[in-house]
């Protein structure tokens, strides 16, 4: 039953057919074809969306257009060049320091580079860096929103595999800040053996300004990361905090979006929601017939392969995450994923928020990879690079991804460390 409906999944997304309706139309013909209950898909779907915690989704979709439409985001940009720019490569550390805080807000990597990605190239460009070089780095680091708190996919993730949703977005801190710090030491390396960045004189009046301009939109990963972590609000919660301070911000303090945006930013952030939210309905009905099939047991047979190490059984499956992330969107990816490896890693030993991490960070490595990355084609677009020269430039970035994704694997604590911090 499974491989008929991975073969009419993968049959009909190769012919263009969207991911949410080629695996919906999979798991139906499933049924027929086996004579299971039509009726099961529709309670499978009703029941998978009926979860508090999701209404998180459309609430941190909503806050990062916010931001994209309020200039939050360039005021962001704006006080971290004021504070490193000067230095050499340091509008590179600029470009990785706004998209980790911007990311502490949308939760986005695409909306990270629709609303900072213009900025940070043109800006690195005009110092002296090499156009592929800047287009690949903001490509790279719009990526560590996948796993710096609040990650819409960490949310779905751990909602669909049962798991603490305020303790896996804890997870997701550790290797992010691993990456952004790789990415920075790689960054620096490099513009100075190549001498990328010019010097700007240091202006302690334009500084101090642009710091004190930003001040209001910084403040709001800190209420949503305070928040939460402290266990004063949940995660839903916090969200909806996230919406009303950045509207506040935008609309009241910064006086860049009225009434009609709004409209529209609600109208914008609910289609987002809804794509990303349809998927999950139509793979919480594939698991069904996963279940119903055994896969999880047959994946756990396999696995007993590596004699219960924990390290090698993560690292088998990063090689499936990193080429199943290439291939399709990562949301679906982590839904189908989640139902038939994670008890198999369980059983050899993973932690399973080790394992619902693991494969958060793997998969974003597929947002910027070719042939479906949503980021490389954002990427592309607002850099005008060919496609081909942009991933070229990006080798190193995902070489650097690896590596770390090797790191995580074999020390658990990174991920562990702050999810023990909230117990």
């Amino acid at each position: 039953m499974s491989l008929t409906l991975l073969a009419v999944f993968f049959f009909l997304a190769v012919l263009g057919v969207p991911l949410s309706v080629s695996l919906g139309l999979g798991t139906l013909s499933v049924l027929w074809w086996f004579d299971l209950p039509i009726s099961m898909i529709t309670q499978r779907m009703a029941t998978s969306i009926n979860s508090f915690l999701l209404i998180a989704v459309p609430l941190f979709i909503m806050a990062g257009l916010i931001m994209e439409r309020g200039g939050l985001s360039e005021r962001i940009f704006d006080a971290a060049q004021a504070m490193i720019g000067r230095f050499k490569g340091g509008l590179g550390q600029v470009n990785i320091a706004s998209s980790f805080v911007f990311g502490g807000i949308s939760g986005s990597s695409v909306a990270d580079i629709a609303s900072l990605g213009p900025i940070t190239i043109r800006s690195m460009t005009s110092r002296g860096y090499p156009l592929p070089y800047s287009a690949a780095l903001t490509l790279i680091t719009a990526t560590l929103a996948t796993l710096v708190p609040p990650s819409i996919l960490i949310i779905i993730a751990a909602a669909a595999a049962g798991q603490s949703v305020g303790g896996a977005l804890a997870g997701g801190l550790g290797p992010g800040i691993l990456l952004a710090l790789s990415f920075a030491l790689y960054n620096y390396f490099v513009s100075r053996k190549h001498g990328y960045g010019t010097k700007m004189a240091f202006d302690p009046r334009r500084s101090a300004l642009a710091l004190l301009r930003a001040l209001p939109s910084v403040g709001a990963p800190v209420i949503i990361l305070t928040g939460m972590f402290s266990g004063i609000v949940t995660p839903t919660e916090a969200a909806g905090l996230a919406v009303l301070y950045t509207l506040v911000v935008a609309g009241l303090v910064h006086r860049e979006i009225g009434f009609r945006d709004v409209l529209q930013i609600s109208i914008q952030a609910g289609r987002s929601a809804g794509a990303v939210l349809l998927i999950l309905m139509v793979a919480s009905a594939a698991t069904y017939i996963f279940t119903i099939d055994q896969l999880p047991r047959k994946a756990s047979s396999l696995l007993t392969l590596f004699d219960g190490s924990g390290f090698m059984v993560l690292l088998f499956m990063g090689v499936i995450f990193l080429v199943v992330g290439m291939l399709m969107d990562i949301v679906a990816a982590a839904l189908m994923l989640i139902p038939v490896l994670m008890p198999a890693a369980v059983q050899a030993g993973v932690d399973p928020m080790h394992f619902l991490i693991f494969m958060t960070a793997s998969l974003a490595v597929g947002l910027a990879s070719p042939p479906v990355g949503t980021c490389l084609f954002a990427t592309a677009y607002v850099s005008k690079l060919p496609m081909q020269v942009l991933v070229r430039a990006a080798m190193p970035f995902y070489a650097i991804n690896i590596i770390v994704l090797i790191i995580v694997a074999a020390f658990p604590q990174i991920v562990l460390w702050p999810v023990s911090l909230l117990t």
